[in-house]
């Protein structure tokens, strides 16, 4: 301990002495533009993205609140208008669905009021995204095709936007791939998710490109098309492999147990489930874990 002291003291004159040199050297003074709070935020508001990947919502936000407190203090446009995205999706996955959406209506506010459209475009298209997912639970079929109609429309008009940042764009054009999948027009919302599919790909992105093949999957399934599914399960698992992507791969093989128990192929959906429950175990996923442990036990008693 005495011995990390001194090495300490030794430090700080070192660095006291550097300080006094550089003052009253003719080296050049710092810029007046630094980039400090900026690329911290960044950094957090990446680190934030990546731990709610992962299924962590709350160790996110609370990442993710010191992102928004930096980019409230650079005053940063594009950081401000990031960190209110990623709050606002991390909350609806919390279900907190009104602070959700308030915070996207805000940041394309924002984006717009300062000059970022393709920002404003990217918070509109997720208020969109969400839309879209609770309308699965709305119980007027007729109402929620019609509102799914008006959504394609407005996600049509935001893609012309988007197509100047390909990444944006294949964001959206899974969107789309929502909204054709809700109207069950199932030829042109697997079209939609492969084009968005192409832009990963191309740009080397393995968990979207997983992401991508998950949708592909979900849209087999409800399809009926079930053998296809499972085919575009275990590309999603091919990616999330490669990217050692575990929360992925959990979701994966749990949709692969659901396939398989769809098809009434109880014991590969059994083996499917285990492999998913042991991922979201090891990951401290317990909930998910004992849900599909429950269900286990109910594919056992048929």
């Amino acid at each position: 301990m005495a011995h990390m002291v001194v090495k300490l003291k030794a430090f700080s004159l070192l660095l006291i002495l550097l300080i006094f040199l550089a003052a009253c050297s003719s080296a050049p003074q710092r810029p007046s533009e630094v980039f400090t709070n900026r690329n911290t935020a960044a950094n957090q508001l990446s680190l934030a993205n990546y731990t709610a990947s992962q299924g962590h919502f709350h160790d996110a936000l609370t990442i993710l609140e010191e992102a928004r407190r930096l980019a409230l203090i650079t005053d940063d446009p594009a950081l401000r208008i990031n960190t209110a995205i990623s709050k606002g999706n991390i909350l609806f996955s919390l279900e907190q669905y009104e602070e959700a959406f308030s915070l996207w209506e805000s940041a394309a506010r924002e984006g717009e009021a300062f000059s970022q459209p393709l920002l404003a475009s990217r918070a509109r298209m997720y208020a969109i995204q969400a839309e879209l997912i609770l309308l699965a639970n709305d119980p007027d079929p007729l109402a929620s095709d019609s509102k799914a109609t008006l959504l394609r429309t407005q996600i049509t008009e935001e893609l012309a936007i988007l197509a100047r940042d390909p990444i944006f764009a294949a964001a959206g054009f899974v969107t789309l791939a929502l909204a054709e999948k809700h109207l069950k027009a199932w030829q042109e919302a697997e079209a939609a998710t492969r084009r968005a599919l192409a832009i990963h790909e191309k740009n080397h992105l393995l968990e979207d490109a997983a992401y991508d093949w998950f949708i592909i999957a979900s849209i087999r399934s409800v399809a009926e098309n079930f053998d296809g599914a499972l085919e575009a399960l275990q590309m999603a698992i091919h990616f999330d492999r490669r990217a050692e992507n575990a929360f992925g791969l959990a979701s994966a093989w749990h949709a692969t147990g659901d396939v398989y128990r769809k098809s009434a192929r109880h014991e590969e959906a059994l083996a499917a489930y285990q492999r998913a429950e042991d991922i979201y175990r090891a990951m401290g996923h317990t909930e998910q874990a004992d849900e599909l442990q429950v269900l286990s036990s109910t594919l056992l008693t048929h």
